[in-house]
């Protein structure tokens, strides 16, 4: 489809570009008009939207307990807390994260004189991240400046747990501070990343260590490094989000951030730099489309999961997504994220400044790109992932029919086959 094309899909909503000519948007008129009902307070938010993933322990409560959450919420509820940027929001969940780090602390203290000690800290640390998480959502970040003081205490919290749990396992989380060499601007000068690499079998210093590929996952608007390790070899964070320390505002200071990270990665000496593959999820996905195309040649894949990089910056669009599946409004964490003063700003503006087609990245040649995303997804419109079939290198793709974002929860089974494959296919 071309950059102005509309969508003859049955059903399809309607709205008026600025040249008078009609859009049609893939997920329909009903779901693009909707406002969900999860909006409508916490109550709704909890009932309708989260007390289920939360029962099953999966996004964003993975790692999580349901007991650990529903007296939170009632609490919530009860004192009809409804504003998540509130800090009596982030409050209402730290005793309970507090209560479960001591109780972890207190099993580590023990682990010598009783079998299973370590995994049930380890387990309980998890639990108390997931916590924080929640707590800090739906969004933080410190460029320039540390957007909100509680959210960021919750934070600095979850790190410390995480920190604590990922030394306990067989294969630990490593914290490293890159150097961001190729910094510039208003850049920072250190790039904080998660690794985890498999334990040297080697026979000493040196010596009989194999090098490893590599899968480099760049995270989401809301889901950072201690949310994802179990995902990937090095974890980072986007502009804009968490600790990244990449101008959000400049929409080049990517392109720097990963030069000084592949850099870095080669020179460390434990990774494959042969067989390095990223994977964005959401927000992060954006970064893996730009990535395959800007550092084509450092990559043997790039997989861009939920992604945005065009139809998402559209002010008709933007219009309508805070009605859409995210918990919390949109616009408002996307406007900062990308170093905006405004809502109304941002939706004047985003487009001509950090769309892929509107600065001519997609025109490029790429590595190996695979475009996952459901087709109802109301965050990033899967418009975004099929434009780029006409553009630059070929582009492969698995699409999930009535699936909402990322294409949960079945796009995994697609995920992961593909990166076995595109690893297998560098020979030794």
């Amino acid at each position: 489809m071309s950059p102005h094309a509309t969508h003859g899909t049955t059903g399809a909503a309607v709205g008026e570009r600025s040249d008078g000519t009609p859009r049609q948007w893939i997920m329909g008129t009903e779901a693009f008009e909707r406002r969900m009902p999860h909006h409508d307070g916490i109550k709704a938010l909890w009932e309708t939207r989260w007390k289920f993933p939360c029962s099953k322990s999966v996004y964003p409560f993975h790692d999580g307990a349901y007991e650990d959450f529903e007296p939170i919420f009632e609490q919530l509820i009860k004192d009809n807390t409804n504003d998540a940027t509130s800090p009596a929001y982030t409050l209402a969940f730290l005793p309970t994260a507090e209560r479960l780090t001591a109780a972890a602390d207190a099993a580590i203290a023990a682990a010598d004189a009783r079998q299973g000690g370590k995994a049930e800290a380890s387990a309980l640390y998890l639990r108390a991240c997931a916590v924080y998480r929640i707590a800090r959502f739906p969004y933080i970040t410190a460029f320039p400046a540390v957007n909100d003081a509680t959210k960021w205490r919750a934070w600095e919290a979850q790190k410390a747990a995480y920190a604590k749990a990922g030394r306990l396992w067989d294969a630990p989380v490593e914290e490293v501070e890159v150097e961001h060499r190729y910094a510039a601007g208003r850049d920072r000068g250190r790039i904080p990343i998660y690794v985890r690499a498999p334990v040297s079998k080697g026979d000493g210093e040196g010596k009989g260590k194999k090098k490893s590929p590599v899968v480099v996952l760049m995270t989401g608007l809301d889901g950072y490094r201690p949310d994802n390790t179990v995902r990937a070899s090095v974890v980072v964070e986007i502009p804009g989000t968490a600790d990244c320390p990449a101008d959000s505002a400049d929409p080049e200071s990517p392109d720097r951030l990963w030069t000084s990270l592949l850099a870095w990665m080669g020179e460390d000496g434990r990774f494959d730099m042969r067989r390095v593959l990223v994977w964005g999820l959401s927000s992060g996905g954006y970064y893996a489309i730009r990535i395959a195309h800007t550092h084509k040649d450092q990559l043997v894949g790039s997989i861009a999961q939920g992604a945005g990089c065009h139809y998402f910056y559209d002010r008709e669009w933007l219009e309508r997504a805070d009605g859409h599946e995210y918990p919390f409004q949109l616009t408002p964490a996307m406007a900062m994220k990308h170093g905006f003063a405004s809502v109304e700003e941002y939706k004047a503006n985003v487009q001509k400044k950090f769309s892929l087609l509107e600065t001519g990245i997609i025109h490029r040649p790429s590595t190996r790109l695979l475009l996952i995303n459901g087709t109802l997804d109301g965050l990033m419109p899967i418009e975004d992932s099929m434009m780029l079939f006409e553009y630059g290198t070929p582009k492969e793709a698995r699409f999930f029919s009535g699936a909402l974002h990322m294409g949960y929860p079945m796009a995994n089974a697609s995920v992961y086959p593909w990166m076995e494959e595109v690893m297998a296919s560098v020979k030794n």
